[in-house]
């Protein structure tokens, strides 16, 4: 969509027509998943030398009290998320509080820290050594400078720009006094993100005082900016909520077809690629009417935290989400703060020190694991139809689920989608296969007693998942490296036809010495120390290098 295009949606009062337009959309890009973040909310400090009129989050602290939540604190928190089963740790905190509060600056001395951006580098540090949280940090305004130092901290940034209009900050406008919240610095500061390769978290506040024009002129710079850098992973359609004791307070909320109205043209600007947010705990009941807008996400939802922003609005509890968006026909799927494609490419957008945590928190799609069974572990594994609520298996999985079962073969994209399958979708793969299992074979369930032998882990591959093959000097991991001799191998294959085993598995490491002889010459050695045992043998590129040195 160009720019006139999206200017001319300004006028378009067609409510029904643009959500459905937008729900085609978005199940064009995200099919039956809206997504969420089980997070812990951090406000490691609420003072803000911004005045926004309408923000109680941001207040001075009282006689005694400190300005920023202590390291031992910050960590108590991130504890209570981690043992709640949150992924996501969420470092909120005002502008710049130093540059207007001496109390601030004070305590920052005793802490041992020049700046706040100092401070909260350091304790979303501690929370990911210590707790595996991913932070994801919103301290306001950052230079390119201060971005990549808090880049290895942190799996994912954000800013929201609220607004594009200038008129908004002018004397009577509910920024006036507040520097941080000019459009252009906050554009230049996603930028920077952008440049930076960070994911990034951007949005709009809608119903503060802009017309629909500047909505539309807000959500067309971050397109912008998001074709430029590609980092952009989100876009949050937040509505105004009028707060107690504020400037802004007998001001009227945002509507609730105004809202419905600007997340439907966000995602007819962006397309069905881009995330679209609405937060859940600020819908008013509505949850169902916003996915038919067009959202696929519900944003950040807390088992333990308050939403500190809007105190006043608990969030919704995590089942009853999953049963309102299961009553639009989607299933809940939880999500990192860094979304699925960035988490895919996490070695492109994550510093190193983040990588580690992001792959061990995600599943093979980049969506949240949500247990912590690994191949191996002694724990139980996950069982089949323990899903939260969703809708019906689609027609879709249906039909590839039918045409396995009549003997016809899946192709690439169909494979793709049985085992992206979740909810009733996997359900159904699960009952069906079984059900094919029962049909062809019965059931009777086999094992065999075997002993693995592995002749050589002499490798001239670094596959950089295995711990097995080793260089010829590789001494690191699992000792040093090792080739059989004939008699130790003949030793262990008559070992285990003596102590019951009816079977050997012989593989190892693509050894630089090995050709197709030498595979030969193990397999006469096993067939000699026990003639009757059965041999299972070589893997697929084990086969190949001999075949290729035979030139067969």
């Amino acid at each position: 969509m160009c720019h006139p295009e999206a200017h001319a949606l300004a006028a378009c009062d067609d409510l029904a027509a643009l959500m459905r337009a937008a729900a085609c959309l978005r199940d064009e890009g995200f099919g039956d998943r809206v997504t969420y973040s089980r997070k812990v909310f951090i406000p490691l400090t609420q003072l803000c030398r911004d005045v926004c009129h309408y923000c109680i989050f941001a207040a001075p602290p009282g006689p005694g009290q400190d300005a920023y939540l202590s390291p031992d604190a910050v960590l108590a928190i991130a504890r209570a998320g981690r043992a709640a089963g949150c992924h996501e740790a969420l470092f909120t905190l005002g502008d710049q509080p130093e540059l207007r509060w001496a109390q601030a600056r004070d305590q920052l001395q005793r802490l041992g820290y020049e700046t706040t951006l100092d401070y909260l580098a350091a304790m979303a540090r501690r929370v990911a050594e210590e707790t595996g949280l991913l932070p994801h940090l919103n301290p306001g305004i950052m230079s390119g400078e201060a971005l990549t130092n808090l880049r290895p901290h942190a799996a994912s940034m954000g800013i929201m720009l609220e607004t594009g209009s200038n008129r908004l900050s002018q004397r009577g406008g509910p920024h006036f006094g507040s520097p941080d919240k000019d459009p252009s610095k906050r554009l230049d500061c996603i930028a920077q993100a952008g440049a930076a390769k960070i994911p990034f978290t951007s949005g709009i506040l809608i119903g503060i005082g802009e017309t629909r024009l500047e909505r539309v002129e807000a959500l067309l710079a971050l397109r912008d900016l998001h074709a430029q850098y590609g980092h952009l992973q989100e876009i949050i359609v937040q509505n105004f909520a009028p707060k107690p004791h504020t400037r802004m307070a007998a001001h009227p909320a945002a509507a609730f077809e105004d809202h419905l109205w600007t997340i439907a043209v966000a995602r007819m600007i962006f397309g069905p690629r881009m995330s679209i947010q609405a937060p859940p705990n600020l819908a008013g009941g509505g949850l169902e009417q916003r996915i038919a807008a067009g959202i696929n996400d519900w944003g950040g939802v807390s088992p333990v935290t308050p939403d500190h922003v809007n105190p006043e609005a608990p969030w919704p509890h995590i089942d009853a989400l999953a049963a309102a968006t299961a009553r639009a026909g989607k299933i809940l799927v939880q999500r990192l703060t860094i979304y699925p494609e960035y988490a895919r490419k996490v070695s492109q957008w994550a510093a190193t020190p983040m990588q580690r945590l992001i792959l061990r928190a995600s599943d093979a799609e980049g969506f949240a694991r949500e247990d912590d069974w690994q191949t191996g572990a002694t724990a139980a594994p996950p069982r089949a139809g323990r899903s939260a609520a969703g809708p019906g298996c689609s027609a879709a999985v249906a039909a590839i689920i039918e045409k396995a079962c009549a003997g016809h073969d899946l192709c690439e994209s169909e494979i793709i989608h049985l085992f992206a399958a979740r909810g009733a979708a996997f359900e159904a793969v699960c009952r069906r296969a079984d059900r094919l299992r029962a049909e062809t074979v019965g059931d009777t369930v086999t094992y065999v007693v075997t002993r693995n032998i592995n002749y050589t882990n002499v490798c001239t591959y670094a596959c950089r998942f295995c711990a097995f093959s080793k260089g010829r000097t590789h001494a690191d991991l699992r000792g040093l490296p090792y080739d059989l001799d004939r008699a130790e191998f003949s030793r262990r294959v008559q070992e285990a036809w003596e102590r019951g085993a009816t079977e050997i598995c012989l593989q190892g490491g693509i050894h630089p010495d090995y050709d197709g002889g030498t595979y030969l010459e193990i397999l006469r050695a096993a067939r000699q120390a026990a003639p009757s045992i059965h041999i299972h043998a070589f893997s697929p590129l084990e086969i190949t290098h001999g075949a290729r040195s035979l030139n067969l």
